[in-house]
């Protein structure tokens, strides 16, 4: 399915009418394009209905360098294990209630760090965009989360597409070609073939 994302917002907004709160989880491997499109949904959400809609990035969850250089997990930063689920179960469940505004931490992609209190998710915001690779993975403590979703979408991008952004994403950061190669080959695409291989069916599947 390749929805317009027109088509997406009213079917969202019909869906979520009856709610005060409403969370859509958009799930999806790097290079996905999942910040782009959960921007461009919210956008057109507020468009329509201004101030309903608001993004939660999972990437704020990521621990902090400083936390996972001992433990030996800096090297595979972006695997499952490398991000606090439990912290962003218990904001989740926070935001569900929706009955007073919630802070959540945002990543700052080029400072490599998650920036505390970096949004608010106001009792206004009646839709809840959550984005992040590992939204639907089935696995311990990370499928405890799809109860707390209303609706899940999963973006399908083929291998070769990822390959492309990625490279272009860390050369962009200031990474070299073979250091470009080397994270996109061997920590990234490792980490969309378990977002492909091992993920639960979502609602909607967004080729």
């Amino acid at each position: 399915m390749n929805p317009d994302i027109h088509d997406m917002a009213a079917d969202i907004l019909r869906a979520a009418s009856d709610s005060r709160r409403y969370v859509v989880a958009l799930a999806g491997p790097p290079g996905a394009g999942k910040s782009f499109l959960s921007e461009l949904l919210c956008r057109r959400l507020n468009d329509c209905e201004p101030g309903v809609a608001e993004v939660v990035p999972m990437d704020g969850y990521h621990f902090d360098n400083a936390l996972l250089e001992p433990r030996g997990l800096l090297p595979v930063k972006g695997a499952p294990e490398t991000f606090d689920i439990d912290g962003l179960a218990q904001d989740l469940r926070r935001i569900r209630r929706g009955d007073r505004a919630v802070a959540v931490p945002v990543f700052d992609r080029p400072l490599d760090l998650a920036r505390a209190g970096g949004r608010l998710i106001d009792p206004a915001h009646r839709i809840v965009i959550v984005e992040g690779n590992y939204l639907l993975l089935d696995r311990p403590r990370w499928s405890e989360l799809r109860p707390l979703f209303d609706t899940t979408i999963l973006i399908e991008v083929s291998d070769e597409v990822l390959e492309a952004r990625l490279i272009q994403r860390w050369l962009a950061l200031g990474q070299d070609r073979a250091g470009a190669l080397e994270r996109t080959h061997h920590k990234d695409m490792h980490n969309a073939r378990l977002v492909k291989q091992h993920s639960v069916a979502p609602d909607i599947r967004w080729r």
